[in-house]
């Protein structure tokens, strides 16, 4: 069953909250981060993404970045600009993105639920990220980056609107992103205790967005044990920042794919080829095409979108094989496009559904690839499934938007 509890967080101070909240430090690169900090001082990518503070030559996974995002932190503790709770707390977080909202519980979770499967995974993460994260984790001796988890919507909490109701946001604002971030803090003991006994009661936990967070929080803590030995297991570090959503609450985007080359074939070959497994029809309305239904793609080609439908019998029973994103990856990208390992192969790319297919076609048309995918969205459902067969996902099979902040909530150890 699940473990979770309340946490003194280290936040900012009310009004200085949307000026020290980021996106993640994964969803963007230095020179991104930069531009993105560039004339606010105070943005927790100062932290997440200590380099931009640093030479242009600095090596982004060396010690002087992780020891100058300490510092970073350390100074917006200094100045005021965070503070520390008084109590242990939890906290109701609402992301708002085009009229709908998702609503979650702040809090921290076990690393022994992560270790022992009750905390479902359903990506593998490399080991460079998680090496660096973990660096970060115990130079900042904190987790800053919450991980995104859910449960299932059968399991749902229903009582956060009876807690918030009376209460008066403690932060409220909509980041440069359109995304609306509304907290509550629940500071009342008997209110902590239902939520954490609620939770006493879900069997499974899953990672939405954070698989390299939760690792790398795991690969700090078991550090921190070696060098603690009569550890008791209620220390910080055996605890992770997390915000926890209903699986019924999560919009999943599209994650499309590029790939710079048709392995030496002609279009009308490449067409020919694919017709075994496929059905496809020129898409000849204004306009992208979106796929709508699971099972089908758009492909984007000279220039051209098609209407790309799975032949059934082409359809394995079993949960891997059947996510779309194997069905292309298993009949085209790799026998057809003679795609290796799809993490490592330098010929294909991925684009997350929030950029638009318009990026697919500008690929394309600039010549960055000659061909792209547009797919439709690995469901929750998928995601829970495959998660609980103790099986992983192929790499980039879900995009969940909106992102959570960071520097909202950081877990300190001591």
């Amino acid at each position: 069953m699940a473990i979770i509890r309340p946490f003194k967080a280290l936040r900012p101070v009310q009004e200085k909250a949307e000026l020290v909240s980021a996106l993640p430090y994964d969803v963007m690169n230095s020179q991104e981060a930069m531009e993105a900090a560039k004339n606010n001082p105070l943005s927790f990518i100062h932290v997440e993404k200590a380099e931009i503070d640093l030479d242009k030559d600095a090596d982004i996974y060396s010690s002087e970045v992780y020891n100058k995002a300490a510092q970073n932190l350390k100074k917006l503790e200094e100045d005021g600009i965070l503070i520390t709770e008084e109590k242990p707390c939890l906290y109701i977080y609402r992301l708002t993105r085009n009229g709908h909202s998702q609503t979650g519980i702040v809090c921290c979770t076990s690393i022994d639920d992560y270790l022992n499967g009750v905390i479902k995974k359903h990506e593998l993460t490399k080991e460079d990220k998680e090496k660096d994260r973990t660096n970060y984790i115990l130079s900042c001796n904190a987790n800053t980056s919450p991980i995104f988890l859910t449960y299932k919507a059968e399991n749902k909490f229903n009582d956060v609107e009876n807690i918030v109701s009376e209460k008066e946001p403690l932060y409220d604002f909509t980041s440069e992103d359109g995304i609306g971030h509304t907290v509550w803090i629940i500071d009342d003991d008997s209110e902590i205790e239902k939520i954490v006994s609620y939770f006493k009661n879900i069997p499974s936990l899953y990672i939405a967005d954070g698989h390299h967070r939760n690792a790398s929080a795991a690969n700090a803590a078991i550090e921190m044990r070696k060098q603690n030995p009569d550890y008791t297991g209620e220390e910080e570090f055996n605890y992770c920042l997390s915000v926890i959503f209903p699986s019924d609450e999560l919009e999943i985007m599209d994650y499309n794919r590029i790939v710079k080359d048709l392995n030496g074939l002609t279009e009308d070959d490449f067409l020919q080829k694919i017709s075994d497994h496929f059905f496809i029809r020129p898409y000849t309305r204004i306009g992208s095409f979106r796929p709508f239904m699971k099972h089908q793609f758009g492909m984007y080609l000279g220039n051209k979108w098609y209407m790309v439908t799975v032949d059934e019998s082409t359809i394995p029973d079993d949960p891997i094989g059947s996510l779309d994103v194997s069905l292309l990856y298993d009949n085209l990208l790799n026998p057809v496009l003679g795609i290796g390992n799809p993490r490592t192969d330098d010929r294909i790319d991925y684009i997350g559904g929030i950029r638009g297919l318009s990026e697919l076609e500008r690929a394309v048309i600039l010549g960055r690839a000659k061909i792209a995918f547009s797919m439709y969205p690995t469901s929750i459902e998928e995601l829970i499934n495959v998660a609980d067969s103790g099986l992983l996902m192929p790499p980039k099979s879900t995009w969940f938007e909106p992102k959570l902040r960071s520097g909202l909530f950081i877990h300190k150890f001591n």
